[in-house]
């Protein structure tokens, strides 16, 4: 069965306060896009890479990407991050309704390949997945500068990428969601949020993640980063 990573790198960057475009910073030597799609190359259970990045880099992206095996194309990218994933959807229109599709963040460098395999495997049994780790801290409403309630830690987690889907159920529900006008207005902030808007029948089954795998939002992410893989003379 065919299995497809689509790296979503269109974003801005705008949170991490420097110029240039943050999936091209450097870690360990190598560019944020370059680790996220080396972990993908390096997976037995991906055929392919899909890479989605502004119109701006597409060119030295593939520049940089020249050498890796499995990238397939690289394409420009949406306004939004559901923009994005339609971009990503219509590249994958003839692609078997049952392939598998992983959506990542560029911004997450660091994921591993036990959670890629993981992910991959738990497509067999469900048709939408995440990757969450539990919460560590107490997480609480917060309404007009005040604590309205404290949500019961045992029951939440914090969502990471890749999140996967049979191209079907994905595919499906964006058409949904292209159908409401409500959307636009109060879009979902991932796929998953997608699935489970348009899709409610649809169970997504929960894949355990890692710390290590943590997104580059802030300037100081990426110094955790760096300090996770090692020092490197990266030029910062």
């Amino acid at each position: 069965m065919r299995t497809v990573a689509v790296v979503l790198a269109a974003g801005s960057g705008s949170r991490f306060g420097s110029t240039g475009p943050k999936q091209l910073r450097l870690l360990a030597g190598r560019n944020l896009i370059e680790h996220c799609v080396q972990a993908f190359d390096d997976a037995p259970g991906v055929d392919q890479v899909l890479v989605v990045t502004a119109a701006d880099l597409q060119e030295q992206i593939r520049r940089d990407l020249s050498g890796v095996a499995k990238v397939a194309a690289v394409i420009q990218g949406g306004a939004t991050r559901t923009d994005s994933t339609r971009r990503a959807l219509a590249w994958l229109t003839n692609a078997p309704p049952d392939a598998k599709v992983l959506f990542h963040d560029a911004a997450r460098p660091l994921v591993d390949q036990r959670i890629i395999a993981d992910c991959v495997a738990a497509l067999d049994r469900w048709q939408a997945i995440s990757v969450v780790v539990p919460s560590s801290d107490t997480i609480v409403e917060v309404a007009d500068g005040t604590i309205e309630r404290v949500l019961p830690r045992h029951t939440l987690a914090r969502c990471q990428t890749p999140q996967g889907f049979r191209l079907s159920v994905i595919t499906r529900a964006y058409e949904r969601a292209d159908c409401d006008p409500a959307f636009a207005t109060t879009p979902a902030t991932d796929d998953c949020g997608v699935v489970l808007r348009y899709l409610p029948d649809v169970t997504i089954g929960a894949v355990s993640g890692s710390e290590r795998n943590l997104k580059i939002t802030y300037a100081d992410d990426l110094a955790i980063a760096r300090a996770l893989v090692g020092p490197a003379n990266d030029g910062g």
